[in-house]
């Protein structure tokens, strides 16, 4: 079958020119609206299986409030199926380097053709597009999701998947004897992923997780979750086995509870601290985290490449309106720059974001009264000032539910923000294009370094110097766990050719590398072979 009649007749059959209000959307078979006379809704992939559902919901257009996506709803009272599928899975998983061993390759295989796929310009355009309807952010950063995607599964194609299941050896005392050290799947797990990034994320994780033999339930955030949908479509054409996966559309609560009901070996979380640390009690520890991060980014003494400086701040700080974990937070600026024109760039460059071309757009997580009462807060604070924004974004329909800012910094000085009554406020994470700029003088470094370290999450950060004793200081006095330094140095980028993930935290997941996935979705178990023979005359000995 050619690639265009799988487009077509699979999983291409979301039209995401026409997904609107007057011609909307049903997920998660995703037929346009003049074609879903008799459709049958789906709530997931169980046990090989599309289920069709009884409840749903209809999701609101981010940029205009219309009913535009019908999206299934599990219930409490429907989750069997999907606690019974998981615990089908054994502890040792479907695949492990003692038996069927064959499903390395199989998944080496997928990865090859997925990625063949989706580095066909129609099928990434799709994507993009797909991406942007319902979590809506620039066509090059929709796109770059895709590519990202597409360029992890080629890394993992052929047999780069039985490479991550290496194994080592260790010589023992005496003949016959030797100890061999194994990368273990877990089994049944699960994989909660946000909204901010619907394909990545979840097709990232989803695949670590299958390439170290376990079986996982996805749940993806609904108002995103028809991009994963059709994803998965697509990787069943591919030859991923149906029942290797399932997939649930509910609410949080009834979520937690299949979670409590199937106990899965291992839950991925990615999303905010709050759910995160509510979901480690409820699992008993179980469980890895990329939750929230308050990225922070340092520009040192060295002041060079004005104009491209204050473009990175930019991307970091409002690309995809402010939405990645990784987004720029905080920015301690060095007093050299005061005499430069960074921040009046940077404005220059804020302002130019359109809500027509989507660089700034509908806030999905925060409302527009939340992030200006904030902004509002630290203006309360002496000293404080806004630099550019604080204010909503003007001739949109974006609905009440979420947000639309114009991008903003709010300059709060360093002395105020290391008091203790205002440290909690200045280093809120505001999910949005938001971001507090502050300076520092050459001997406050280190107060700026025990900003960094008393704040909670760690995830992300730049130090923006290619002074060597600066940018050594710096990073060994911190701990973020994807940390980039020099000159070109940004906090936001999560490609597949390096770790992506907190540090300080033991529960800390990683994303798209070797070592992520080896770390995330498996275990170590060592096995000592111990065959003999017995040393000649050997004798019972004493007790002991």
């Amino acid at each position: 079958m050619s690639s265009t009649t799988c487009i077509c007749t699979y999983w291409g059959i979301v039209d995401d020119h026409r997904v609107s209000s007057v011609q909307p959307s049903c997920n998660l078979h995703g037929i346009p609206f003049d074609k879903m006379a008799n459709l049958t809704l789906f709530d997931g992939s169980v046990q090989g299986q599309w289920k069709a559902s009884s409840n749903w919901n209809w999701l609101l257009d981010p940029i205009n409030g219309d009913q535009f996506i019908k999206v299934a709803d599990v219930q409490e009272s429907e989750i069997e199926p999907f606690v019974e599928s998981l615990s089908k899975c054994p502890k040792y998983g479907l695949h492990n380097p003692f038996r069927a061993q064959e499903r390395y390759l199989l998944f080496g295989d997928v990865s090859a053709k997925a990625a063949q796929m989706l580095d066909q310009p129609q099928v990434s355009e799709f994507f993009a597009r797909l991406i942007q309807r319902v979590s809506p952010k620039s066509y090059t950063q929709a796109l770059g999701e895709v590519i990202v995607t597409q360029k992890f599964l080629e890394n993992f194609s052929g047999d780069q998947v039985r490479f991550l299941a290496r194994s080592f050896a260790v010589p023992g005392d005496h003949l016959g004897q030797q100890s061999h050290g194994y990368r273990w799947p877990y089994g049944p797990v699960a994989i909660i992923t946000p909204f901010n990034f619907p394909l990545e994320i979840p097709v990232l994780q989803l695949m670590g997780a299958l390439y170290m033999g376990n079986k996982p339930i996805l749940k993806v955030d609904s108002k995103v979750s028809i991009v994963m949908e059709q994803m998965l479509r697509l990787l069943h054409d591919c030859g991923l086995p149906m029942e290797d996966v399932d997939f649930i559309n509910s609410d949080g609560k009834t979520m937690n509870k299949l979670l409590l009901e199937a106990k899965p070996q291992m839950t991925l979380f990615t999303g905010s601290s709050r759910v995160a640390e509510k979901l480690a009690l409820d699992l008993k520890g179980r469980i890895k985290l990329e939750d929230a991060g308050f990225d922070w980014k340092i520009l040192g003494p060295d002041v060079q490449e004005v104009d491209y400086v204050a473009w990175v701040c930019d991307q970091d700080a409002y690309a995809c309106s402010g939405q990645k974990c990784s987004a720029q937070s905080i920015l301690f600026v060095h007093e050299n720059w005061a005499s430069t024109e960074l921040l009046s760039k940077m404005q220059v460059l804020a302002e130019r974001r359109k809500l027509q071309d989507l660089t700034i757009g509908p806030v999905l997580t925060v409302t527009t009264e939340g992030m200006l009462e904030h902004v509002d807060n630290l203006l309360k604070i002496s000293g404080s000032k806004l630099l550019f924004g604080g204010a909503e974004l003007e001739n949109h329909s974006i609905p009440k539910i979420y947000g639309a800012l114009k991008p903003t910094a709010v300059l709060v000085p360093l002395e105020e923000i290391l008091k203790p009554h205002n440290f909690e406020l200045v280093t809120k994470e505001i999910f949005g294009p938001f971001q507090v700029v502050t300076y520092y003088k050459h001997n406050q470094l280190r107060d700026v370094l025990d900003a960094c370290e008393r704040m909670h999450a760690h995830l992300t950060a730049a130090v923006v110097s290619n002074d060597p004793l600066f940018v050594q200081e710096v990073l060994g006095k911190t701990v973020n766990g994807t940390t980039y330094a020099g000159i070109r140095a940004r906090t936001t980028g999560a490609p597949q050719n390096h770790w992506f993930g907190p540090a300080g935290d033991p529960r800390g997941a990683g994303i798209g590398t070797p070592e992520a996935i080896k770390l995330v979705w498996s275990c170590h178990r060592e096995i000592i072979h111990d065959v003999g023979p017995l040393p000649q005359n050997w004798k019972l000995p004493p007790p002991s």
